[in-house]
């Protein structure tokens, strides 16, 4: 009989026989099957990245994020910084990335976040500890193979334990075993409102003459003297490369697989590696940020992705401003919240959301 534990009882470069071995052997699975998932259950994912300023840097050059507010010491001094910080598109992406092997490694659409809340701000160096809850979990009537699952995440600064940054997340997560359709054809997971009539859209849009907080305001008042709306869209395009759809989200310890294995992905519906939804927001974010004079980051809701974005896809940012608070924020800046779009070349929307953000006043 053959000792298959010697080293040379089998001859693995032997390419037929490797064929046979590997039909034979059990895959090593990572990740988790929507049964896994129990409402109420808390995760803890490790390892929890260290932010590094390496890693911040390369995620603001990256995406476009040129705020010196973020680079260099005396503007982050102006801003009420003891140094420059992490950005928070980094440090969001950090702590989702960090969840990705425990929640959705497996695969499936990442549907939507809201309630995304920056409580400190995070310096590099700052080591991560992530925590996600199940809040739901859902079965979907029109696709078996399916479930939908919601997660609050948070991520803490492992040292003194205090919340850095939270928000809610769902995604379409595959079955382990598919369950019966009753055949109706509802989408249960469909994260979109219920068909309307559409909106007459105004027969005027309004562009604010420049990016502080006055501009906006007075913008805001133009338009609503005149029934229009403050919207317009950002110049600049990132075209996707690899650097941004794989290396990225790896450097953030996002393991999805639709990110870096194109083997995986080529009988996918999207027929190639697809970009980290949060590379794609930050994209279109900086397009906006560069329009305008941010003070501080403060919240972002209803954040959806709608559409796949490829290698070779080019990204645009289009802004409409909702409204101005001027009481919300610090002497020399008040809050604005805008509703961002990103689109690729086709027009297409591939990202929504809404945000508040400090912007600073004409000094």
């Amino acid at each position: 009989m053959t000792d298959w534990s010697a080293p040379d009882a089998i001859d693995c470069s032997d390419e037929s026989l490797f064929q046979s071995l590997l039909d034979r052997v059990e895959t090593r699975e990572k990740g988790h099957y929507f049964e896994f998932f129990d409402e109420g259950d808390e995760i803890h994912h490790d390892p929890g990245l260290r932010l590094s300023q390496h890693g911040n840097e390369e995620w603001m050059g990256q995406t476009l994020n040129h705020d010196p507010g973020y680079w260099r010491p005396d503007d982050a001094r102006e801003r009420g910084f003891a140094e420059p910080p992490a950005h928070p598109d980094y440090l969001l992406a950090c702590v989702m990335g960090s969840t990705v092997e425990d929640l959705s490694e497996k695969g499936g659409y990442f549907l939507g976040r809201t309630d995304v809340e920056f409580h400190r701000t995070a310096y590099p160096g700052t080591e991560l500890d992530v925590t996600s809850t199940v809040v739901d979990t859902r079965t979907s009537s029109s696709r078996p193979n399916y479930g939908i699952v919601t997660w609050e995440s948070v991520g803490r600064d492992h040292e003194t334990g205090e919340a850095l940054v939270s928000y809610e997340r769902t995604n379409m997560i595959p079955r382990r075993e598919p369950v019966a359709s009753d055949g109706s054809g509802a989408v249960a997971d469909d994260s979109s409102p219920a068909d309307a009539a559409s909106p007459d859209l105004p027969s005027t849009l309004v562009t604010p003459e420049g990016g502080t907080f006055e501009d906006f305001r007075v913008a805001l008042e133009r338009a609503r003297e005149n029934g229009a709306a403050v919207a317009y869209r950002h110049e600049r395009g990132r075209t996707m490369d690899e650097r941004l759809v794989a290396g990225l989200p790896l450097s953030t310890l996002n393991t999805a697989r639709q990110h870096h294995n194109r083997d995986v992905m080529t009988d996918s519906p999207s027929g190639d590696i697809v970009a980290y939804g949060d590379v794609t927001r930050s994209i279109a974010l900086a397009h906006a940020r560069s329009d305008e004079a941010t003070y501080r980051e403060r919240r972002f809701e209803s954040e959806r992705f709608h559409d796949f974005v490829t290698l070779g896809d080019t990204v645009y940012g289009f802004t409409r401003v909702l409204g101005c608070d001027g009481e919300a924020g610090p002497d020399r800046a008040g809050a604005v919240t805008f509703e961002h779009v990103a689109f690729t070349q086709h027009s297409t929307p591939v990202y929504s959301g809404r945000r508040t953000a400090l912007i600073q006043r004409p000094q």
